[in-house]
């Protein structure tokens, strides 16, 4: 169609999406964008949250943890840390999630010798985590902070 773009979601362990969407809402890390045709080139960091795409009147839904969207002429290309299809989250996912995000924190925080940024990055992380975890209907670990 006329107002489609391509839209490509890949993981370091596979591509999970290759389509034309009407549009592709994605979870930035300075904040929520939704990209469509003819929209600015741009990259922009990811954050975890749900990517939301409008292709065919259906819209498809994926948990990323991070990552990258580069948008471009001929469209969106996603590269994710992590990236699952929402429908395929399960509560043990949501936990081994947590558990790493947890476990970034605690770093973070035994390392830091005065130095805040990484902490509150890591912190941001976990608050991120718990937010996905209620959007998608997932009970989230509380957080050890």
């Amino acid at each position: 169609m006329e107002n489609d773009m391509q839209f490509d979601l890949v993981s370091p362990e596979r591509s999970l999406a290759s389509m034309d969407a009407t549009s592709v809402q994605i979870p930035g890390a300075d904040g929520d964008m939704t990209v469509m045709a003819d929209h600015a080139p741009t990259i922009t960091t990811l954050r975890p949250g749900v990517l939301k795409v409008d292709a065919g009147g259906t819209t498809h839904e994926f948990v990323v943890t991070g990552g990258f969207a580069e948008i471009g002429q001929s469209g969106v290309s996603v590269l994710a840390e992590r990236a699952v299809a929402r429908a395929d989250v399960t509560q043990g996912d949501m936990d081994a999630m947590m558990d790493e995000a947890q476990d970034s924190y605690d770093r973070a925080k035994a390392a830091a010798q005065g130095d805040a940024g990484p902490v509150d990055d890591a912190a941001k992380l976990l608050a991120d985590m718990v937010a996905v975890g209620s959007e998608i209907g997932l009970s989230p670990k509380q957080p050890n902070l």
